[in-house]
């Protein structure tokens, strides 16, 4: 990936902080490649495979999934769309600071850090208002507190690592204004399609 120049940002924001939505704003204007790790194992849950069956389990469980895994899935996506993106947009990976390393020693390094920080209450109704429609399974209450449990321990050791390639914004607000604050970060790395 790193022959093709391409950026590559990482969104990071715990469960229910808007990372997709985000992502849609930026895919629409900049002409990037979204990638959900999340859309990646349901996918592959979905198929009924082996490897689908083991990850159900554990994402029952609200834990982590093997970094070998995510990471298999993220390459094969990721070279299926080198040709046609204008970069990348890895949403809700890495998980944990072990996750990023392997990631830029695999893939490449990443060129900036979107983190959506949002308050535990914002994130759980948010979350609760989604399963209303969704149909995830994992969108109930039990689990979102074991994801958000989760997220709190392993995230705050990436953003310290990676500190100064995060721009930290407040999900708090509303889609537009994160928007408009990614995008002034993103204009710094990309010029617009």
């Amino acid at each position: 990936m790193s022959d093709k120049k391409l950026p590559t940002v990482w969104i990071l924001g715990g469960p229910g902080s808007g990372k997709g939505t985000l992502c849609d704003k930026i895919v629409s204007k900049y002409g990037f490649t979204h990638i959900s790790t999340g859309d990646l194992l349901r996918d592959e849950v979905n198929t009924g495979s082996e490897r689908g069956q083991e990850l159900v389990k554990i994402m029952k469980e609200g834990a982590l999934v093997p970094t070998s895994v995510v990471m298999e899935l993220l390459k094969e996506k990721i070279s299926s769309k080198l040709g046609s993106s204008k970069g990348f947009l890895i949403d809700g990976y890495p998980r944990e600071k072990q996750q990023g390393e392997e990631f830029e020693k695999a893939i490449g390094p990443v060129d900036m850090i979107l983190y959506l920080e949002s308050d535990d209450d914002t994130m759980v109704q948010r979350l609760l208002k989604r399963a209303e429609t969704s149909g995830r399974s994992d969108d109930n209450m039990e689990t979102i507190k074991k994801r958000l449990a989760t997220f709190h321990t392993h995230n705050d050791p990436i953003i310290e690592v990676y500190k100064s390639k995060t721009v930290t914004i407040s999900a708090q607000q509303t889609a537009e204004a994160v928007f408009s604050e990614a995008e002034k970060s993103l204009d710094t790395i990309v010029v617009a399609v």
